[in-house]
């Protein structure tokens, strides 16, 4: 599989007449390099040769990635009959992000979806038991959270989503890891199924209080202090600490969690989140 996006292709474009006949280039969104071959006919990445019509239509693009099949760039994008949502995956440098009805699910500015992840990473820390990941999105903290897990659940309310996670080279692990077990489902339905103390870690990373609100909710927030385990660990994304919503949002967060059980309860604005231990 072949994903492009306007930063691996623009400076092909830009230098065009100056290139060697061999160059280096990512040919899934900057995770790996390989090598390729520039001629006039366009570019030729293993036995696929991409016209330079296909190409300019890449880099005219800055809002999208391309999967390239027979020589046809085709935008990587989906609708969700579920929830009427738009989705597609939006690049940058480094890891790209997905847009849901427009917006970015990770942080963009000032940092990259995957320096994002790692920042949620880092504030819940290790854990080495089984892990819960209420959100999937496009995987990256579940694919992170199972380098040190033994196994780690991620739920999915949307098929949608996951269409864009076959296509992003940057979510493979999703399908092939052993220790990734997915649901497809609300996680506010599928948190109560799950038994008491079963995880020593969550990554709680829901949707704007807007789109997932039940997600915010003291029941939910009791079912997370339920399945989690004694001296278990649960990190929750909300938002900009330092903007007035991310501000109000994290008060509310913080009363809610107490009254639930949960304690120890410290604000990570590197993170843009509370950790919070039962």
């Amino acid at each position: 599989m072949i994903v492009l996006s306007h930063y691996q292709i623009n400076p092909i474009l830009q230098s065009r007449r100056k290139w060697p006949s061999e160059i280096e280039i990512s040919a899934d969104l900057n995770r790996t390099t390989l090598s390729a071959t520039v001629s006039a006919d366009g570019l030729h990445i293993h036995d696929q040769t991409i016209s330079w019509k296909a190409l300019k239509k890449i880099s005219k693009n800055e809002n999208n990635c391309f999967v390239i099949e027979e020589d046809t760039a085709y935008k990587i994008t989906a609708f969700s009959e579920l929830t009427s949502r738009a989705y597609s995956l939006y690049p940058t440098p480094n890891a790209p992000t997905m847009l849901v009805a427009g917006f970015p699910m990770h942080r963009i500015k000032n940092t990259d979806p995957y320096a994002d992840t790692l920042e949620k990473v880092r504030a819940i820390g290790a854990v080495s038991g089984a892990v819960l990941d209420s959100c999937t999105g496009l995987g990256y903290t579940a694919i992170e959270m199972a380098k040190t897990a033994y196994h780690v659940t991620t739920i999915e309310l949307d098929p949608g989503a996951q269409e864009i996670c076959r296509d992003n080279p940057w979510s493979q692990e999703l399908f092939s890891n052993p220790k990734i077990e997915q649901r497809i489902g609300s996680s506010f339905d599928i948190v109560p199924t799950f038994a008491d103390g079963q995880f020593a870690g969550i990554v709680h990373d829901p949707p704007t209080f807007a789109l997932a609100g039940e997600l915010y909710s003291a029941e939910f927030y009791a079912q997370l202090h339920r399945i989690l385990m004694p001296n278990g660990r649960l990190f929750h994304y909300i938002g900009d600490p330092n903007s007035r919503s991310g501000r109000n949002t994290t008060r509310g967060v913080i009363e809610r969690l107490t009254a639930v059980g949960f304690s120890n309860i410290t604000r990570q604005p590197r993170a843009f989140g509370v950790l919070a231990r039962k």
